[in-house]
């Protein structure tokens, strides 16, 4: 919204600067992004009258111009300029007179000077050599009234500023020169000067037929025929001023004066030539098939998505975003109709933005432009038509046809003092907030501690009480209201010593070589098919895209999708990792701080490696990653605690190559290698491994305790047993580790590992050799061989017991 300071200071001008105003009006919510000077600084420029014009001797282009600057003489002024003429008023600029600077960015200073042999004392100037406009025609015509001698920048009012705010969307009322005046009022107590209101005689009984046939389209229509208007009448300088300055373009007389009542006013209008029109006029929506050609000259196809004004034989207008070229008024137009209406915001919005273009109309209708001043401002536009466009006796007016269809109801909205004393945080009573609402001019009733208040019809953003609480809060003043520290209890608690923080799990997993990465919680569906087996995932509502319209119940889905992305990009090696939530439907879960009825929300780790195990480099033969180096790097983000992995099958794993992972006795995620037919199906030249475990058991860390270290020499023992091929290693290692807790005798086994498998000859088909080393130490005395002995023998019971095993 762009307008001019002296234009705003006619309707209310407080005591108060410039960069006053500014700084008032961006502190109570409407934001001035930028102050500017009408026209740049130029001195001793004053209005000149030609008396006398007489050719050049030495030069047909140029004349010899006697020029009235008000001194009491007449100045010899050379012209070049083709719309030069005797009795014309026009800007002069005076020896000494410092102009804006040229193409060069150097001021042009005005010195005596000889053209062509004759002097010159001074220069007629153009709009465009003050830089005003880039009209270069000719010399800048002044009107006759213009008064010879006065310094033209108080003529021309140049000392102005134009004011570009930057409007929220719920501050429709403030799209216009009123609404704008009404908030500085309010902020300062400096009474309004509205435009006197001129309600002329009608004259015409003429009424042009219009049917409403769409009232959730138009709420209120209003027109009036107008006959004898002169189309070719020149747009008054001053309404030209005003307009420029708002950043609009004049073009006609009938256009501007329906521009300038918007500006002034908020009140889009359009003008119709009545005798273009074919009957009478109808509002509805549109019909598929139909078009239009606009004023723009684009033509639009229309469906029953968009309303139109219509005649008996086509449509006319885009309802409340633009007119069609078929009615437009032009220079020859004598006879118009003009139309003002209430369009429903709902059935506006979106519209224009539909045929890729906006118009001023539609951004204030799709806001909520005034339903209950329509006739007022038809009035006022009907003033102007007849100050500018003709005389009283020539235009003939007829009457205001008003059809009130479906108007908003105002339903008053409850403000509780205390609420709002809460909220802003300032000790404010029930006589300030009246006087607040008093000065908004909004209407309310009024109990102890409690107002009721009736949002006028101008104003479409107050429907809650936190709507009254920041009317309250902006006009009381953001900058008055103390900057204090939060009066809620502050308490420092300690983190828990037994547990990580996620900034820390994050840092655990990048010293693996893992990068970051951060996904949508929403994922494409067929991926939750595919990487998780839901057939029946939680669907948005609203999702921004095709295939963003579930939430995700499993990260690897993202995870691939990254690795695809990065090996588009001619990247082959990858290994990322992301934490975040997952989100499963759980009838058990019941409404929380933290939690929704029906959903279970846990936080994941996920993460996935592709291509060789370590970059590149002469030290070590490249190759590619496998199920072993993930195993290995899950296991050290929860050493010292111990993993279990278990064979199982995942709808998104290999077969034969994928584990549930234990910890605790707990499941808590899987690991594997991708599934060959989802490597086939994402166009993956290689299996990425992907592992997924719950976050909230690697944040679980076991708190150090005191244990006696001995100062004895440990002992090591070597234990080859022969098993059947389908005993797992795994449960070999559970049953060692029970009976090194279990059985006195084995208390003094450390540890123990698996260092070989064998397959092959000496064994039978079915059978295989699995190596194990043992660390035995005992923290009290040297062990003796028969201690050793008597564990080493305890545990290869315990295997024998369990799985028939045999020394080999």
């Amino acid at each position: 919204m762009q307008f001019s300071e002296n234009w705003l200071r006619t309707m209310v001008d407080p005591k108060m600067t410039s960069d006053e105003l500014s700084h008032l009006l961006t502190m109570s919510g409407l934001e001035v992004e930028e102050v500017e000077p009408v026209a740049p600084p130029f001195n001793n420029v004053v209005v000149a009258e030609i008396r006398e014009i007489a050719k050049h001797p030495d030069a047909d282009k140029l004349n010899v111009c006697q020029v009235d600057v008000g001194t009491g003489s007449l100045l010899n002024i050379v012209c070049g300029a083709p719309n030069v003429r005797v009795g014309m008023k026009v800007p002069c600029a005076m020896v000494g007179a410092i102009l804006p600077p040229g193409a060069d960015g150097k001021p042009f200073e005005i010195k005596i000077g000889k053209l062509r042999g004759v002097e010159s004392y001074g220069m007629l100037c153009s709009a465009r050599e003050l830089k005003l406009s880039e009209d270069h025609g000719g010399l800048m015509d002044l009107p006759s009234d213009a008064p010879v001698g006065q310094n033209f920048r108080d003529y021309y009012q140049l000392n102005d500023l134009k004011f570009t705010i930057k409007l929220t969307p719920n501050k429709a009322d403030c799209l216009s020169l009123l609404g704008v005046a009404r908030e500085v009022s309010a902020l300062t107590g400096t009474a309004m000067q509205l435009p006197d209101a001129v309600v002329l005689p009608v004259t015409l009984q003429e009424v042009l037929p219009v049917k409403v046939s769409a009232p959730d389209l138009c709420g209120r229509f209003a027109g009036r025929v107008i006959r004898g208007v002169n189309a070719r009448a020149a747009t008054p300088e001053w309404m030209k001023q005003r307009l420029e300055r708002s950043g609009q373009r004049p073009i006609s007389a009938l256009v501007d004066i329906s521009n300038y009542v918007m500006l002034e006013l908020g009140r889009p209008s359009h003008v119709f030539d009545l005798d273009k029109i074919h009957g009478g006029l109808e509002v509805r929506w549109g019909k598929a098939g139909e078009s239009l050609k606009l004023l723009n000259g684009n033509t639009v196809e229309v469906d029953d998505w968009v309303g139109v004004i219509s005649d008996d034989k086509e449509i006319e207008s885009l309802a409340g975003i633009m007119g069609g070229d078929s009615t437009s008024v032009t220079l020859d137009t004598q006879n118009i109709y003009l139309e003002a209406a209430f369009w429903w915001p709902q059935a506006i919005q979106g519209r224009a933005r539909r045929f890729n273009f906006s118009t001023d109309a539609a951004h204030r209708f799709e806001r909520g432009v005034d339903f209950a001043s329509i006739v007022e401002h038809i009035e006022r536009i009907s003033a102007l038509i007849v100050e500018i466009c003709g005389g009283s006796e020539q235009v003939k007016l007829g009457p205001v046809d008003d059809q009130i269809v479906n108007l908003p109801q105002r339903l008053p909205v409850k403000l509780r003092t205390a609420r709002a004393v809460k909220v802003i945080g300032v000790a404010l009573d029930d006589a300030r907030i009246a006087d607040i609402f008093t000065r908004l001019g909004l209407q309310f009733t009024q109990q102890p501690g409690e107002f009721l208040v009736t949002p006028p019809s101008y104003r479409f953003d107050i429907e809650i009480e936190e709507d009254l609480i920041e009317e309250v809060a902006r006009v009381y003043g953001f900058e008055n209201i103390p900057a204090l520290p939060p009066v809620a209890a502050n308490a420092m608690l300690i983190a828990p010593e037994n547990q990580r923080s996620l900034f820390a799990v994050r840092r655990l997993v990048a010293d693996q070589d893992y990068q970051e990465v951060v996904n949508y919680s929403f994922v494409e569906e067929a991926w939750e098919k595919d990487f998780a087996g839901n057939d029946a995932p939680v669907k948005l509502l609203n999702p921004i895209a095709s295939q963003m319209s579930v939430m995700r119940t499993s990260m690897i889905g993202s995870l691939v999708a990254n690795t695809r992305y990065n090996l588009n990009r001619k990247l082959n090696r990858v290994r990322i990792f992301e934490i975040g939530a997952v989100y499963l439907q759980d009838a058990g879960v019941q409404d929380g701080p933290l939690e929704v009825a029906g959903y279970h929300q846990p936080k994941r780790l996920a993460a996935l490696a592709y291509g060789p195990v370590a970059e590149e480099q002469w030290g070590q033969d490249t190759r590619n990653v496998d199920f072993f180096d993930i195993k290995a790097d899950l296991e050290a983000l929860f050493a010292p605690g111990a993993l279990r992995f278990v064979k199982n099958e995942h709808v998104a794993l290999h077969p034969g190559r994928s584990a549930s992972i234990e910890f605790d006795g707990k499941v808590i995620g899987f690991i594997g290698e991708l599934h060959p037919r989802l490597q086939q199906k994402y166009d993956l030249p290689l299996a990425p491994v992907v592992f997924e475990v719950d976050v909230t058991a690697l944040q679980q860390v076991q708190v150090p305790s005191y244990q006696e270290i001995s100062k004895f020499q440990a002992v090591t023992r070597d234990l080859a047993l022969v098993v059947k091929q389908t005993v797992v290693v795994q449960d070999l290692l559970d049953v060692f580790r029970q009976e090194a807790q279990q059985n006195e005798a084995c208390k003094i086994v450390q540890g123990f590992v698996l260092f070989d498998e064998y397959r092959g000859k000496g064994l039978e088909a079915d059978e295989k050799s699995l190596a194990f080393r043992f660390s035995l130490q005992d923290t009290q005395s040297t062990l003796q061989d028969d201690k050793v002995e008597a564990a080493m023998q305890a545990l290869v019971q315990a295997a024998s017991q369990q799985f028939a095993a045999k020394l080999r």
